[in-house]
């Protein structure tokens, strides 16, 4: 359950980043230390079904400490503005369905979107769900002009998500990912502008943002 703090009863402006964002299914938040055993087991659960996609499923299974040092740093990173990356949890925050980011390392004024779910949730338009919600973070609260998802060619699944929120496909690069053997793939480059946002399916999208205490953003 999210604490809302109103504007009007502390006579101050909200601003970003986004620590929470409440989905009609969904809890996206900032990784939390404590949340190290809900992530844990998830990825250990997922591991060989994201093992094909995702070259950092590599070394799991992990011990439990390492997870813990991780978020401890995506927590950091968080706080200090310098990355963005949300847990993606069960609307009563009891389980862990996947991860998602806000990724900086395109540069100012843009941000990159990842995503991964858990293996007993695919199938369900989750990462639709998820995807379409930090866009709109993206452009609201973040301010940016220019959202990028980027996918391994031949993930159908995964290259559905931008293509059903009005992404554009605007390239096909290759030997730009290196999967679990080291074999470096072609990757797709999916991007949406701050132009194109208004009359999005993102726009529409019917979420919650709230900053790191819990005052409303969107």
């Amino acid at each position: 359950m999210s604490i809302e703090i109103g504007l009007s009863d502390t006579g101050d402006t909200a601003s970003g980043p986004a620590y929470r964002v409440e989905t009609t299914r969904l809890v996206l938040r900032c990784w939390e230390p404590r949340d190290a055993p809900l992530l844990k087991a998830a990825v250990d659960a997922s591991a060989e079904h994201l093992r094909t996609w995702m070259p950092w499923v590599t070394p799991e299974p992990e011990p439990l400490e390492t997870k813990i040092q991780r978020l401890r740093r995506f927590r950091g990173d968080f706080d200090q503005g310098r990355d963005f990356v949300y847990g993606i949890f069960s609307s009563d925050e009891s389980r862990v369905l996947g991860g998602s980011g806000l990724h900086t390392r395109l540069g100012e004024g843009v941000r990159e979107i990842g995503y991964w779910i858990h293996v007993d949730f695919v199938n369900q338009g989750l990462a639709t769900e998820v995807s379409a919600a930090l866009t709109r973070v993206a452009f609201e609260v973040d301010r940016v002009h220019r959202v990028e998802i980027h996918i391994r060619e031949g993930n159908g699944p995964s290259e559905a998500v931008p293509r059903k929120l009005g992404y554009r496909h605007e390239a096909t690069l290759g030997r730009r990912l290196t999967d679990a053997e080291g074999v470096r793939r072609a990757m797709t480059v999916w991007t949406l502008f701050d132009t194109d946002y208004p009359s999005s399916v993102c726009a529409g999208a019917p979420i919650r943002a709230f900053d790191v205490v819990g005052r409303r953003l969107i």
